[in-house]
């Protein structure tokens, strides 16, 4: 109920002051499991792509934001609860796995769920390499892959400020993607494969030049020294 609530006052909400353009809501299924895989440019993403969606979509998001104190806490894990997201805690290994098995779920139960294949924002503006967790929900559970290109995200909060600011903002929604073509989950190649064609369709929408590696997220002194940069520049 929350989530709806939130969807039926926040989204109408967005739309009016950011004014989104919107590309392609068609291609979503109004009903069944979908995966929906993003480029990744900013911490407001998957906010963007659960508001101007055509239906509930859910996202993985930080255990921190559900577990703060106070006012504070209770409001973040209110919001973030009602957007869709699922507290994750984030990590590789079994923690990743945990993150795709959560995923795995929203799909059994036949609703939308949004990720994003490059794993961390591109601070650069470059599109990264995918990692194959997507292709491994898409094969598991045989859900459709709907690609979708962000544009000007990163611009509603830029590495650096203290909150958000009005920006132009593009969300494309391609044509359903049916990966599983290209064999099994159990299979690296297939997974392979099937990751390169949903970033390839996400490129050509967005128009981002290819990185043509990984992004690995900066340590968190390196993280912070952007911060300060970021800083002195605007004072």
């Amino acid at each position: 109920m929350l989530k709806f609530l939130s969807r039926a006052f926040l989204a109408p909400l967005a739309r009016l002051v950011f004014r989104p353009r919107i590309i392609g809501r068609a291609n979503v299924p109004a009903h069944g499991a979908v995966i929906m895989a993003s480029n990744h440019l900013s911490f407001a993403d998957s906010i963007v792509i659960t508001l101007v969606a055509p239906r509930s979509v859910s996202f993985l998001a930080k255990a921190s934001y559900f577990t703060g104190a106070g006012f504070k806490g209770w409001l973040s894990k209110a919001f973030f609860s009602g957007v869709g997201a699922i507290p994750v805690e984030r990590g590789a290994g079994a923690a990743a796995q945990d993150a795709l098995n959560s995923g795995l779920e929203v799909l059994a139960a036949g609703d939308a769920f949004s990720i994003y294949p490059e794993g961390t924002r591109s601070l650069d503006g470059r599109i990264y390499r995918g990692r194959t967790g997507v292709a491994w929900l898409a094969l598991t559970s045989g859900a459709p892959v709907i690609p979708v290109a962000l544009t000007g995200t990163q611009n509603i909060q830029p590495v650096g400020s203290q909150g958000p600011r009005l920006a132009k903002v593009t969300v494309e929604f391609g044509a359903p993607i049916d990966v599983t073509r290209h064999g099994s989950a159990d299979s690296g190649k297939a997974r392979r494969q099937a990751t390169d064609e949903i970033m390839d369709a996400i490129q050509k929408m967005s128009g981002q030049a290819p990185a043509h590696a990984y992004n690995e997220p900066p340590p968190a002194n390196v993280t912070e020294r952007v911060r300060r940069w970021f800083r002195r520049e605007r004072s």
